[in-house]
């Protein structure tokens, strides 16, 4: 099995807006780091921006 590969991404937000996106998390029983990838998701599909699963880079770095 594949090793899965996580990338770290640090921001700085407004104290209401992370006080919100920690109310959603808790809402739906969700970590805030969880939250904030499940909102990308949702704008990325939304906006028709493809994201690549980490199954499909999987397999394509092994095709080769």
């Amino acid at each position: 099995m594949a090793r899965t590969k996580i990338s770290t991404l640090n921001l700085r937000i407004e104290p209401g807006l992370k006080a919100a996106v920690r109310e959603a998390a808790a809402r739906e029983h969700r970590s805030v780091a969880n939250m904030v990838e499940v909102l990308i998701r949702r704008h990325c599909n939304a906006a028709g921006i493809p994201v690549a699963e980490q199954y499909e880079r999987d397999a394509e770095s092994s095709d080769g």
